[in-house]
């Protein structure tokens, strides 16, 4: 009796080393089976983590300094858009709307940010409530180095006047048909301009995911036409 007790004994320990040894043969250091780790060699169909496989097709992401901007789009009488010819990067040497960058450090509002630099680069006097934001555009690795958000203002009071140079660089009021003409920002000639000109009155909001090579992956996230009449005044 003792002698077939001590044989199940040795059968079953034998069996329970061999589920083991299967077992840690299946996973490697981290844990993860031979399927996940199948899957993360894949990458265009995921990657895997400690908790199991991603969903497939996974944009890839890039930790880089995330900033935070204005954009002021500013028209005359004639309904032409006044755009700064940049001399400062990003940007240099291409015409975009006037704007500049949220002071985080405190807690400066998109809205005091873009009539504060309304009056440092073109010597507008601004209030809040002179603002239509039309757009809200992310930017994931613009230029390979930076993340932006942007915040898109239309100035509902209108120039009178072209504003005088400034260190970031001169201003032109150019019509729409112009645009089409004039070197621009890729992100602004793609995507950006057509959707402030459709949206105009309303709402958007955008995702562009900047990949290596100069390819742009755009996702529209809102969008809200309005086609109401707008009445203008004057700055």
């Amino acid at each position: 009796m003792v002698s077939h007790l001590g044989g199940c004994q040795c059968r079953r320990a034998s069996a329970l080393a061999v589920v083991r040894g299967r077992a840690r043969s299946a996973l490697d250091g981290t844990g993860l089976s031979s399927e996940c780790r199948r899957s993360a060699s894949r990458s265009a169909r995921g990657k895997a983590t400690a908790r199991g496989c991603l969903s497939r097709g996974s944009a890839k992401t890039v930790s880089l300094p995330y900033k935070i901007a204005t954009l002021l789009y500013c028209f005359n009488a004639a309904d032409e858009v006044l755009l700064l010819h940049r001399a400062q990067e990003p940007n240099r040497g291409l015409w975009s709307p006037p704007g500049g960058k949220l002071k985080t450090d405190i807690g400066e509002s998109p809205y005091v940010c873009a009539c504060r630099e309304a009056h440092e680069e073109m010597g507008l006097v601004l209030k809040p409530t002179d603002l239509q934001l039309t757009g809200l555009i992310s930017e994931h690795g613009y230029q390979g180095n930076t993340h932006w958000l942007m915040f898109l203002f239309e100035v509902k009071p209108r120039l009178i006047a072209v504003p005088p140079p400034h260190a970031e660089g001169t201003f032109q009021f150019f019509p729409r048909a112009a645009l089409g003409g004039i070197a621009l920002p890729e992100t602004d000639r793609e995507s950006i301009w057509p959707w402030f000109w459709q949206h105009r009155g309303g709402f958007f909001g955008a995702h562009c995911h900047c990949h290596e090579g100069g390819r742009n992956e755009w996702t529209l996230e809102e969008s809200s036409v309005s086609g109401g009449a707008r009445t203008p005044t004057s700055a």
